[in-house]
């Protein structure tokens, strides 16, 4: 592809990066001399072969896994029998080992597409897996090196990308901010904000996504773009950097035959430019065999035919089974391979013919001469580098030591927080209605409190209602902070996705998720005090509110931390509601208001410490009953929570003479027998001061952010074991 005026034409040449466009752009778009309107034209032709070619070889690749026979029913009730397990062994001891890679081996080379055919089974993503290092290195056997050097898995993923079947994207997001924030990400800082604009819209032009680029993404409750075009979307968030590697699972995978056709003439263009794209694919028409420069056919893990698309009907014609006239010899080799299959000797034969076929291709070749380059891996990266590739964070790379100069991200920290935080907060923004109903749910309960406890007094009765409206306070501030479970269960492939390949830092994404959910828990917190604090009529006028407001904060930010920990832990939906429900009526349980702490069994005693109820429960409570001068039960009303509550006044006067009288004190109507520092002592809310309540509660939240980290980190890999 070439850059060019529309008012002057460039001399032919072979198509240049993406980083080279950007070299001839400079900083023109920022200045006044600069073009008024520039095009990026594509060639279809191929270009010339280029001089520092890379060559990506995988030897003897084997990956097997162990599957664990299922449980089985006792013998009297089994309807057949089953062998008997080896001596020494139980029945649920018995493994069985699957292969699933066998032996496999190839190359493919800088400016072409490999293409991986198979049924469905037969091993093909678990080959892209393979190549782009996402099985664990202890699992897999064989090589797989770059021009001769071993792969070492930090350097793949800074030249490498993989692109999933699954179109993982944000639905309120435009084509245009997608491509741009995924630029943010894998481009560095060095990178001016205008070249990063330049890249974005030279990738547009490149994909075909020039009358899209303005229109969101779209989901099943927003139209946006076609299937193709979110194809073209996916594969363009992952070459931003201009990846010298690209790996594709299924691209054309629900596509039509003319949008499938445009998404692999876009992987061919992106060859051109001196890439290396391998790619699996299920049943490629007609046209797409044209573009594909190499296929490896694949039969339960095992390879039956290596080779150029031309090659197929002579392999199969010398093995026995021409390919039919007027015949596609794609469909004819799958087909055929699957009738193998279900043969008892399968595909045997023709894996060994393979190989005799290999090795006869191999002596033709040495015969010939290798044109191969012979460059070291360093040299042709730097090569690469310096015809312009954007590689994140590549002006590193061509250090003395390949592996150690490597960065692993193209950003610092912070600039990773303010991006990931300025896309949740672009999305937050394009999806009212989510806040709204949250806001609208606080606010209706926050109502109902209100009223139902309308102006509390200072009597027995009113004590009772003051603990229940606290229990119940807290605790649905808790409750509320469940709608954050879908939040990252619908990011998390995403979060996988980009994080796989260093797109940024765990670290960062916990962090800026936590900074941008405080304004809308401060606001929420503030609406549900305004609401029920002086309706209920809780005591300790602007400091109590200010207190109050803290504490429900506090209890927003510990529940969303909580839930949010709990969403990295459990990878589904309802199974992530049901542990939080119960869960949280666990905590409301041992928080001390159905049962104070000396009641609570030894052995439970753990679980009362660690309910998060506990602490915001009990510091509402110091809020309201700390004052030592108030009086909550005088006189008379000390029989109101007694069956004598309905004896009349002038013989409760005499019984309370009886009383004075029987304990040598004077107990009139108007002596204050319980304050509000007693009724804490009942019920266990003076153990730990307030203010220490407020920072446990702080604390709690931080600890499950923490802990949300270490879910990333080990429960969010994107790797097979």
């Amino acid at each position: 592809m070439e850059l060019q005026d529309l008012t002057m034409k460039p001399k032919p040449q072979a198509p240049p990066t993406s980083g080279g466009l950007l070299h001839q752009l400079g900083d023109s778009a920022g200045t006044n001399n600069s073009p008024a309107h520039q095009v990026l034209e594509l060639n279809d032709a191929v270009s010339e072969p280029m001089s520092y070619p890379f060559v990506l070889s995988f030897k003897n690749l084997t990956y097997s896994v162990k599957t664990r026979r299922k449980m089985s029913l006792p013998t009297c009730f089994r309807r057949t029998t089953t062998p008997e397990p080896p001596e020494g062994m139980t029945e649920n001891q018995v493994t069985r080992t699957k292969v699933l890679l066998n032996d496999i081996s190839g190359e493919a080379r800088e400016g072409e597409i490999m293409a991986v055919l198979g049924a469905s089974g037969s091993g093909k993503s678990t080959l892209i897996d393979a190549l782009a290092h996402r099985i664990s290195r202890e699992s897999l056997k064989g090589t797989i090196t770059l021009n001769g050097e071993v792969l070492e898995s930090k350097l793949l993923k800074i030249i490498s990308a993989y692109v999933m079947q699954d179109d993982l994207l944000f639905p309120m997001l435009t084509v245009e901010e997608t491509l741009m924030f995924s630029a943010e990400f894998r481009l560095p800082r060095t990178l001016s904000k205008s070249k990063k604009k330049a890249r974005v819209q030279a990738l547009i032009d490149q994909l075909g996504l020039e009358s899209a680029a303005k229109t969101v993404i779209g989901d099943e409750g927003h139209r946006g773009v076609s299937g193709g075009e979110r194809r073209r979307v996916s594969i363009g968030i992952d070459i931003i950097h201009d990846p010298i590697v690209l790996f594709l699972d299924e691209p054309t995978s629900g596509l039509d035959s003319t949008s499938a056709y445009m998404v692999v003439k876009v992987l061919q263009r992106i060859a051109q430019t001196g890439s290396i794209v391998i790619l699996s694919i299920h049943q490629p028409s007609y046209r797409l065999m044209s573009l594909l420069n190499s296929l490896i056919f694949l039969s339960q893990g095992q390879t039956v035919y290596i080779g150029p698309p031309d090659g197929v009907p002579q392999f199969f014609s010398e093995f026995g089974h021409p390919v039919p006239e007027n015949e596609d010899r794609t469909e004819f080799a799958l087909d055929f391979i699957r009738e193998l299959e279900g043969t008892p000797d399968g595909t045997k034969n023709l894996v060994d013919f393979n190989k005799s076929w290999e090795m006869k291709n191999r002596r033709n070749i040495s015969e010939n001469g290798s044109k191969d380059s012979k460059l070291s891996l360093k040299d042709a990266i730097s090569a690469s580098i310096s015809r312009g590739k954007l590689v994140s964070g590549a002006t590193n790379i061509v250090d003395a030591n390949l592996s150690s100069s490597v960065p692993r991200f193209a950003n610092p920290f912070w600039i990773e927080m303010i991006v990931i935080g300025k896309r949740s907060l672009l999305n937050s923004w394009r999806s009212p209605e989510l806040f709204g109903i949250r806001l609208g749910a606080v606010m209706i309960t926050g109502i109902i409190l209100a009223t139902m406890f309308w102006r509390l007094d200072n009597t027995p009765k009113g004590i009772q209602e003051r603990l229940g409206f606290f229990a119940f306070a807290v605790s649905t501030t808790f409750y509320t902070c469940a709608e954050a479970i879908p939040v990252f269960l619908q990011e998390r492939y995403i979060f996988m996705r980009e994080t796989a390949y260093n797109a940024y830092r765990r670290s960062s994404y916990v962090l800026s998720h936590s900074i941008i959910s405080i304004p809308s828990l401060l606001f929420l917190s503030l609406a549900f005090a305004a609401t029920t604090f002086w309706a209920v009529g809780l005591a300790g006028g602007l400091s109590g509110f200010l207190f109050f407001f803290f504490f429900i904060f506090a209890s927003f930010f510990a529940g969303n931390s909580f839930v949010t920990f709990l969403s990295g832990v459990v990878s589904h939906v309802m199974l992530g509601y049901t542990v939080v429900v119960a869960i949280l009526a666990y905590f409301v349980l041992f928080s001390g208001f159905f049962i104070t702490r000396d009641r609570i069994p030894p052995y439970w005693l753990w679980f009362h410490y660690a309910s998060l109820v506990k602490y915001p429960y009990q510091g509402v409570l110091q809020n309201e009953f700390d004052d030592p001068t108030k009086c909550f039960i005088k006189g008379i009303q000390v029989f109101d929570n007694t069956p004598l509550v309905a004896v009349p006044d002038f013989l409760k006067l005499k019984l309370l003479k009886t009383m004075s009288d029987t304990l040598g004190m004077n107990i009139t109507s108007s002596t204050c027998l319980t304050t509000g520092v007693d009724i804490l002592k009942q019920t266990g809310g003076s153990e730990i001061s307030k203010w220490n309540c407020l920072w446990v509660t702080f604390a709690l939240g931080f600890f499950f952010r923490i802990m949300f980290y270490f879910a990333l980190l080990f429960g969010c890999r994107n790797k097979r074991r």
